[in-house]
């Protein structure tokens, strides 16, 4: 399994390699890299795509350290030196999206575009991080525990079937209290709302309507990045890229195509 080695962590990836311009995407707080797997079905080869797992969360292993989004994005920055990319488009999904937002802030050099999807650039109000509190507690507890799973699949999924199936049963069995550094930095992160217009790169901002983030938050984040393109996806949730593969596909495609390809080719 490849891994790319930070300082305190080994982080996992998966490449679907070739020559074409590299899209470096993140995932999903209680997600993995494999949300992406219809990205990587659909955009490759004609765009090298690569997922990777954050700390806590699929097949990479840390030392279980307080972190935040801008050590993720340091992370981000790690997976790119380890394949020898001098620059990207980077992007990801809601804590994903965090991610790549903050890689775009300490090495505007190296990232060529941006795909936001069901994210924001503002931290959490204090009802969000109640609200986030308590269902963690429902999560870490024998006796809530299957009913918070089946609350995270209906918040994130929706009702299709399939990817409920197969997101339940690993929620069931892995480890409930590995994202527990992991939900800290969720619940700690600060805003980069003052900072997008230091952002020079295009970007694309994916909103799906049921996210539970807020369409005025998905509007002002591409009004906030100069030249940015915002897509909606009526009717679906956070999980987007696994419900809705085909308009997210073609919207990444159509983006990397007429804005962001060339300037993601350089290698080192």
């Amino acid at each position: 399994m490849p891994f790319a080695r930070a300082i305190d962590a080994d982080i996992h990836y998966e490449d679907t390699g070739g020559n074409g311009p590299l899209v470096l995407l993140a995932h999903e707080f209680f997600m993995d890299r494999t949300m992406f797997a219809e990205q990587m079905d659909a955009l490759a080869p004609e765009f090298r795509i690569v997922t990777w797992d954050a700390r806590g969360h699929g097949r990479t292993r840390d030392q279980g350290l307080p972190f935040t989004y801008w050590t993720a994005a340091r992370d981000a920055l790690t997976v790119l030196d380890h394949l020898g990319a001098e620059r990207a488009v980077v992007g990801g999904t809601a804590q994903g999206g965090f991610t790549a937002l903050r890689t775009a802030l300490i090495a505007p050099e190296r990232v060529a575009g941006l795909i936001l999807i069901s994210t924001e650039a503002h931290g959490p109000t204090p009802e969000q991080s109640t609200a986030t509190q308590r269902f963690l507690a429902e999560w870490y507890d024998d006796g809530s525990r299957p009913r918070a799973v089946q609350r995270l699949a209906h918040w994130l999924i929706g009702d299709h079937d399939r990817h409920r199936t197969v997101w339940t049963e690993r929620w069931l069995t892995h480890d409930r209290h590995r994202i527990e550094v992991a939900a800290g930095c969720l619940l700690g992160r600060d805003s980069v709302l003052d900072r997008l217009s230091e952002i020079s790169c295009p970007a694309l901002v994916v909103h799906a309507s049921h996210s539970g983030i807020a369409r005025e938050r998905g509007k002002l984040l591409a009004e906030s990045i100069p030249g940015s393109t915002f897509v909606e996806i009526d009717g679906a949730r956070l999980a987007v890229t696994m419900t809705h593969p085909d308009p997210v596909n073609h919207a990444i495609r159509q983006f990397l195509r007429g804005r962001a390809v060339s300037t993601a080719t350089r290698r080192r």
